[in-house]
């Protein structure tokens, strides 16, 4: 069985976490297991390969990202912002995007909230305070769509806190590579 986005993707470069909210909600994956996936790390300053942000065969660093992974037969990770398009086998984009921050030092290396996708949906609520200046503007325009939970305290720093407990399973890379391989017979 393939899945897949039926509704047009939406999209605002760095509202990653409403990108996903979005994209997990879709119908075309309604049939599938879905997780959202929170990556950043104590420090928060994260090693990412293959971001369209960053010139081609460069990483960057973002203080956090946040990706929806699909199982329909094997788990593949949907990341809008990635070079490696969409779908990607899991195993894939965890090797490509992070194998090189593996050498990092510790408190940098990726970690990752893994969250089952229907309670992230019900529960999820942003703000966006994180995206404004110290005098008020946006430090990168909002999507056109109302925030996400408006009524509802924000918790997107929560989720982003690897070091701190809350929702779903905070993982390292090997975990999270051992898991999705596991999953689909590797």
């Amino acid at each position: 069985m393939s899945a897949g986005p039926q509704d047009p993707l939406r999209y605002q470069p760095y509202y990653c976490e409403e990108n996903v909210w979005w994209l997990a909600g879709d119908p075309g994956f309604a049939a599938c297991e879905r997780q959202v996936v929170f990556i950043s790390n104590a420090k928060r300053c994260c090693r990412f390969g293959a971001q369209r942000a960053a010139p081609p065969g460069h990483s960057l660093f973002w203080d956090y990202h946040v990706v929806l992974a699909v199982r329909a037969q094997a788990w593949q990770v949907w990341d809008q912002d990635s070079r490696l398009g969409m779908p990607v086998a899991a195993p894939d984009y965890l090797l490509q995007s992070f194998a090189a921050g593996l050498a990092d030092p510790p408190g940098y290396q990726a970690r990752f909230r893994v969250l089952d996708a229907e309670p992230f949906r019900r529960d999820f609520a942003s703000d966006r305070s994180h995206m404004r200046a110290a005098d008020g503007s946006w430090l990168h325009p909002p999507p056109a769509w109302d925030a996400l939970g408006s009524g509802k305290p924000s918790n997107l720093m929560e989720l982003v806190a690897m070091d701190a407990p809350g929702s779903g399973m905070v993982l390292d890379f090997a975990q999270l590579l051992r898991g999705w391989g596991e999953r689909h017979g590797r």
